[in-house]
């Protein structure tokens, strides 16, 4: 079996294009694949659209250094503006940024759809507001719901508590969240790992994300878990 680590989260990101989709994994900076992000800002790749649960929660690092930079030109999530951090706001006021919001139910639905295959499905979430317009709407036993779309991504960046070799992946506490659905939803996915096993070791019933999602990984070791 070939082995899917790279050696450095820059030689696995060096072919992602400028107006990429990135999905990026995590809920503010807990279970955030920070290395991965980080060298994506470092690549200089611009254009890009983002699709998380919110838009850079501490000013100077990770996703914020990517608005920062000016490389983001749509952000599709459910949380622009956090307490410590209100960039994000300050640039859509501006007009330098796009905005799809949609609320985080929704999110993590039309993310799943991508991974399952699915081609849309109605909702309650949002009907009779301003996130239904321009979209379809029924009514199912008395309740009005509107179509969502799923959606995909070119590349997902990843963070998983252990992965093996052909890219298995646990994920420790609440580190699972947007992470394994956002794993089977692009057509590459990159995984930080902050532990490393051997083919085999893995206990099958522990493993969320099978190696078959899964195109690179990076080790990144994570002494302390915060998440």
């Amino acid at each position: 079996m070939n082995s899917k680590v790279v050696a450095s989260a820059a030689e696995a990101l060096s072919d992602v294009k400028d107006g990429a989709q990135i999905m990026i994994g995590g809920f503010g900076l807990v279970g955030q694949p920070d290395d991965l992000v980080d060298a994506l800002t470092e690549l200089g790749t611009k254009d890009l659209t983002l699709v998380m649960n919110g838009a850079g929660t501490t000013p100077g690092r990770t996703v914020s250094r990517l608005l920062e930079n000016g490389q983001v030109r749509k952000m599709i999530c459910s949380f622009p503006r956090s307490v410590d951090c209100n960039l994000f706001s300050k640039l859509h006021a501006a007009g330098k940024i796009e905005l799809e919001l949609v609320p985080q139910g929704t999110l993590a639905e039309r993310i799943r759809a991508a991974g399952a295959g699915i081609g849309a499905f109605f909702t309650p979430t949002g009907a009779g507001t301003l996130l239904a317009e321009g979209k379809e709407t029924r009514e199912y036993n008395g309740v009005q719901q509107i179509l969502e779309l799923p959606i995909h991504a070119d590349v997902a960046l990843v963070q998983a508590w252990t992965a093996d070799p052909i890219g298995n992946l646990t994920y420790r506490g609440t580190g699972r969240n947007f992470n394994p659905v956002m794993a089977a939803a692009a057509k590459v996915t990159v995984v930080q790992a902050s532990r490393m096993a051997g083919i085999g070791e893995l206990d099958p019933e522990e493993v969320v994300t099978p190696g078959i999602y899964v195109n690179r990984i990076v080790h990144a070791p994570v002494l302390v878990p915060t998440f």
